[in-house]
């Protein structure tokens, strides 16, 4: 005679760790981790069993699976848009932004979300679109804010904000990025080379007085 054994029975559930907080928390950790390893495609049983808590509890906490995804991208993308809100010089606050945003989408955990919804977007394209306005686009659209207000106070030359984002963002990660992709390499987040990078932007973007010919209407960028 067989046995069916349940998913839910496969870890004990500790119902004094059953506090709402403490149980979205594991949860989050959990899917993280499930996300990571098996793709989106991992079920809500096998991430309801890593997190030791009842399928249940899961749908108590998310609606669906599509919203868990979306939690968990939205905390990691939140993870490094706080390090723009600390008031400071420039180049420290640049910086702080530099090494969270490389450690975050250069890490294993970011790596693998990068992979794995590069490779669901054709089957969950809201997922992916989901993905995109919950990070690099809000991502961008927090440090354009930041770079406004430094060429507002002449920090910067004047141009457009999003454009001077998007390079900042494409050199900080895009090439280690495509490199951990293809070679499956751990790609080391040295915090000179986020230096050099924020340096080199800085100077790309530095101020340029009327001698200099300004020119007052910047290239209209795309």
């Amino acid at each position: 005679m067989n046995t069916v054994i349940h998913s839910e029975s496969l870890a004990p559930i500790d119902r004094s760790l059953e506090s709402r907080s403490d149980a979205r928390h594991r949860l989050l950790e959990a899917a993280m981790e499930s996300f990571r390893e098996e793709g989106y495609r991992v079920s809500i049983d096998r991430i309801a069993t890593r997190a030791h808590v009842a399928r249940q509890t899961v749908y108590n906490h998310f609606g669906s699976k599509d919203e868990l995804f979306a939690e968990v991208i939205r905390q990691a993308s939140q993870s490094v848009l706080v390090t723009l809100q600390s008031e400071g010089e420039l180049r420290g606050v640049l910086c702080a932004f530099g090494r969270a945003y490389r450690e975050r989408l250069l890490g294993p955990d970011g790596i693998a979300i990068f992979r794995t919804l590069t490779a669901e977007a054709p089957h969950f394209p809201h997922l992916a679109r989901q993905f995109f306005e919950v990070g690099p686009a809000a991502t961008r659209a927090r440090l354009a804010g930041v770079l406004s207000v430094a060429m507002d106070r002449g920090e910067l030359r004047r141009d457009h904000p999003h454009f001077a984002a998007e390079m900042l963002t494409a050199m900080l990660v895009d090439f280690d990025r495509l490199k951990a992709l293809l070679t499956l390499e751990v790609v080391p987040v040295d915090p000179r080379k986020t230096q050099e990078i924020v340096d080199c932007f800085l100077r790309a973007f530095a101020p340029m007085d009327a001698a200099h010919g300004v020119d007052p209407h910047p290239p209209n960028h795309h």
